[in-house]
């Protein structure tokens, strides 16, 4: 059977998201999947983004990051998406980026494939499961899977989201426990996909 393919589909500002879904992909990679890791593209202006040294740098750090388009949705059988939490929500770019794949999901193209989340707040209550459970609702209306990592590892039980892998970004860069549990995260997305891809096969 073919390798699963997976789809890292990220937005972030000053390199926590990114961090994460890299970690993702490594563990993506390791499970045995084909992986595209792409950033949602910029859309504040360089004038705010400049407002920002660590901003600023980011952007620079990753401008060899693919840029997500939707032949990423359709090439993938399974997605994991990454962002921050703005109020409780999910960054309005890559909003804007899921809610353009309206014709994909009219030509049923979103369906059955296996979906994630995972995120990053400023503090520990500042909307993290809210913004997971926000991005499920887009994975409901397009027939998705949900696959979260639950507590099937570990290391679950020391970065303690079951929703999905989510980091503080008030204390600094994510440390190898959260990267763990990106890692397993992603690697859980590929066992389930693979078992999935091979039951219709069968």
């Amino acid at each position: 059977m073919d390798a699963v393919n997976v789809a890292i589909i990220y937005y972030s500002a000053t390199g926590n998201l990114h961090a994460l879904a890299e970690a993702a992909a490594e563990g993506a990679e390791k499970a045995g999947a084909n992986v595209r890791l792409r950033k949602i593209a910029e859309t504040a202006p360089p004038e705010v983004i400049d407002t920002r040294p660590e901003w600023a740098e980011h952007v620079r750090n990753t401008a060899d990051v693919p840029e997500a388009v939707l032949d990423d949705l359709a090439w993938a059988d399974a997605v994991l998406f990454g962002s921050p939490t703005r109020f409780g929500n999910p960054h309005s770019a890559l909003r804007a980026f899921m809610e353009s794949a309206g014709p994909l999901w009219f030509q049923g193209k979103l369906a059955d494939k296996v979906y994630s989340a995972f995120t990053a707040s400023n503090t520990a209550h500042g909307g993290q499961e809210s913004t997971l459970l926000a991005l499920a609702n887009t994975f409901y209306h397009w027939g998705g899977i949900i696959v979260p990592p639950g507590y099937t590892d570990p290391v679950q039980f020391k970065t303690g989201n079951p929703y999905g892998t989510s980091h503080v970004a008030g204390t600094g860069a994510p440390n190898e426990d959260t990267l763990q549990a990106a890692r397993h995260q992603a690697g859980r997305v590929v066992q389930t996909t693979a078992a999935l891809k091979a039951g219709r096969a069968a």
